[in-house]
This record gives structure tokens, sequence and C-alpha cells, in this order.
């Protein structure tokens, strides 16, 4: 994977594609590039977007739609709508659809590339944090993390990971020490914190 994260282009005109493509390369950035959302559904498959720049009108369907796909498949991958699709409810229905970004078609090439930047400096700062979790939590204890976050009890947490209620109650304050997460604090609260972050 590029260090400088993996854009998904959605684009039915090959001309932009390639402008757009050759833009976000010079930067490091692995593309993506697919046409249709067929074969953006292809894409997805190969390897987890840190960003995707849809377009609406595609010749298989819309982006719109596409976008609802790629969100049960990663659910908080940014999504950057370009299109020719400039009226104000066209903006508004791409933002409800759970769009980040919208910019409209004739774009500024420049701005175009500073907000995917802006997008994917968010996403390593995202990975890193994971990374730092997961470094410190074994894979059982991240287990035991993720279903105290999500605000299942002991009893529950025990039943789902085979350890007993006491082996839990312990390998959990071990988690919020290794967390920095203090006595002091809501640690469930925090805990849903630092695993979202």
């Amino acid at each position: 994977m590029s260090d400088n994260g993996i854009a998904l282009l959605v684009e039915d005109n090959q001309k932009i594609l390639d402008i757009n493509r050759r833009l976000l390369e010079k930067e490091g950035i692995m593309v993506l590039a697919a046409r249709t959302i067929a074969q953006a559904r292809d894409c997805i498959k190969l390897a987890r977007p840190d960003i995707a720049v849809l377009d609406i009108m595609l010749p298989d369907g819309s982006g719109l739609d596409f976008l609802s796909e790629l969100h049960d498949a990663y659910d908080d991958t940014p999504a950057l709508f370009l299109t020719a699709k400039a009226e104000h409810a066209d903006v508004l229905a791409g933002l409800t659809a759970g769009g980040n970004d919208y910019i409209t078609k004739p774009y500024d090439i420049d701005e175009l590339r500073m907000r995917v930047l802006n997008f994917l400096r968010l996403a390593k700062k995202r990975r890193k944090e994971e990374h730092h979790v997961s470094s410190l939590l074994s894979e059982k204890e991240l287990a035991i993390a993720l279903l105290a976050s999500k605000g299942s009890f002991n009893k529950e947490i025990a039943q789902k990971v085979f350890l007993s209620e006491s082996r839990v109650k312990t390998c959990l304050s071990g988690i919020y020490r290794k967390l920095g997460i203090s006595d002091k604090e809501n640690k469930r609260e925090m805990l849903a914190e630092i695993l979202k972050s």
C-alpha cells in the first residue's frame, strides 16, 4: 500500500479520469481507477480506499447509490463528489447520501488535489492511531476492548471471547492501563473515543 494513501476515482470520462489519475499519482498516491460502478466494485475488492472521488452520472447507475455500497464495505471511507450536477438540490443530495465534499465541473485541478490531500492526511493520522492501539493490545484484548466500547457487560464479553468474567475484568484493567485511561475517567466512553479515532 502507498504511504500516501489510496484514492478510488470513479469517472466515465476517460480524459478527466486520466488527468486526475496523473495528478494524484504525482503526489505518491496509489490510484484505483474505474469508469463504471461495476469496475468500482472490483476495485474495492482489491483494496480499501482512503478516499473515493465519485462522479454521479455513470453508465451503469448513480455514484450516489455506489457510495452506499462503498460505505457498506468500508463505512469510514470519505467521499468527494466530482460532477457536472451543479444545482443546489444536487449538492444537498450528494451530502445527504454521505458525501463529505462536493465539487462541480468544470473544476480547478489544484483545488481538487488539495481537497484530496487533506482527506488523505486525516486517513494517515487515523491509520497511525489504529496501528498504535493494535500494537499495544493483543488480539484478545482488542476484541474485549471493542466489545466494552460498544457497551457490552463483562458477562456478555466473557461469553463472546470464551473467558471467565473475572478474567475479562482483569483484562479490562490491563487495557485501561496500557491506553492511559485513569480510574477517574468514564473508562468505557474514553475507550470508545480511542478506538473510534
